[in-house]
């Protein structure tokens, strides 16, 4: 889970978290903790655990990747693979997210790197948006941790991110579309 390894342009930024907000309008995605496994399966995503495959699949699953992958079938479904062997709740939750980002972004593989780095942000602002922690009143990592259901790994970004948002919220004292449209859908 590397982080920012491809720098994103602000354009490239601001398209994912509004595409991560219109998943969550579109599919009806209102609790908190945000769970990948609950927008995955409103999506119609297959999600296969390494634990369910046979010994040899097992292993070419884990040449794949140790978190996880997507396969699109032949007739057109996606799936994602992901390690439950491994990692725990938290990981694997982060790691599915990171596979809808690639889903959701339209990912063909062309730029691996720039790929994985819009997947990795697509999955940080997902599972534990700004303007949701703000909502929450979360005031540390360890209220991020308790709140969102996230690794101390994640909290711990995922306040930094907030820290930096917040910065900036209060500099211009106005949300962005999505940001709003993401705080009414928190508010119901």
């Amino acid at each position: 889970m590397g982080r920012d390894r491809w720098k994103l342009t602000n354009e490239e930024y601001e398209f994912i978290k509004s595409e991560v907000v219109h998943i969550f309008r579109l599919y009806n995605i209102r609790c908190i903790p945000i769970s990948g496994f609950e927008i995955a399966s409103k999506m119609g995503i297959t999600l296969i655990p390494y634990s369910s495959l046979s010994e040899r699949k097992l292993n070419s699953a884990m040449e794949t990747s140790p978190d996880g992958y997507v396969v699109e079938t032949n007739d057109g479904r996606e799936c994602i693979y992901y390690n439950d062997i491994d990692w725990d709740y938290e990981r694997q939750n982060y790691t599915i997210l990171h596979e809808i980002g690639h889903i959701a972004l339209d990912h063909t593989g062309a730029n691996p790197d720039k790929e994985e780095d819009e997947a990795n942000f697509f999955a940080k602002y997902a599972i534990a948006p700004p303007v949701l922690v703000h909502r929450s009143g979360a005031r540390s990592a360890e209220e991020i941790y308790g709140i969102f259901d996230v690794s101390f790994e994640e909290a711990w970004y995922a306040f930094k991110y907030y820290r930096s948002w917040h910065e900036g919220y209060l500099t211009v004292q106005r949300l962005t579309e999505y940001e709003k449209e993401l705080w009414d859908m928190y508010s119901a």
